[in-house]
């Protein structure tokens, strides 16, 4: 199946999604949501694969929630249709390992989105971060609540409430991503953690 907004490809036995909205530094709207949803719900379809990966650009895993969108909606109709987070489910609900590969910017949304997966290995150009107390709005996305549990809640209130951004190393530290890596070895070492992980038995 041919996508617009991502791109989906089989490597052996891992699927690999790369997001793929490069100007606007991936940001996330209700298509690619879907798209990544369809995706996702192949590779666990298909026998064959057993970890998922999925990466965005060398500048942006996801820069957030495509707010352009919203300029032309109503408060009301902003609220009441549960704009981007209504299509997360696939990501969260999914069987198999999946594992956020993450350069540049994972922020909002985008942060929110790496901490849905299994695993997050983090390129050493990685920022993530929680702006949305800049428009005046809290992390959606279950970002409130994966956040504190992973970093701890004095980290995560300071990134949220003061929109304060954190390294990769920092956020290895803290307990966010699990390794660290150079950026032009991101891709090969996610590759290789989901190719380990496939090679083992599947979930009956």
């Amino acid at each position: 199946m041919s996508y617009v907004n991502i791109i989906a490809e089989v490597r052996g036995k891992v699927g690999l999604i790369t997001l793929n909205r490069p100007k606007q530094l991936n940001a996330l709207n209700d298509e690619l949501m879907d798209e990544l949803g369809s995706a996702l719900a192949g590779f666990e379809a298909d026998e064959n694969i057993g970890a998922i990966v999925i990466t965005g650009s060398d500048k942006a895993f996801a820069a957030g929630a495509d707010i352009t969108v919203m300029q032309s909606l109503s408060y009301m109709d902003a609220y009441k249709g549960d704009f981007i987070t209504r299509n997360w489910e696939g990501v969260k609900n999914c069987r198999k390992p999946v594992i956020a590969a993450v350069a540049g910017y994972a922020l909002g949304g985008g942060c929110e989105l790496a901490m849905m997966c299994d695993i997050i290995l983090a390129a050493d150009s990685a920022q993530f971060g929680q702006p949305e107390v800049r428009l005046g709005i809290l992390p959606g996305a279950g970002g409130t609540q994966r956040l504190p549990r992973a970093i701890s809640k004095a980290k995560a209130m300071e990134m949220c409430l003061a929109s304060r951004n954190i390294d990769a190393v920092e956020a290895e530290r803290a307990g966010l991503v699990s390794r660290v890596v150079p950026a032009d070895k991101l891709l090969e070492e996610a590759m290789s953690t989901a190719t380990r992980i496939a090679g083992f038995s599947l979930p009956v």
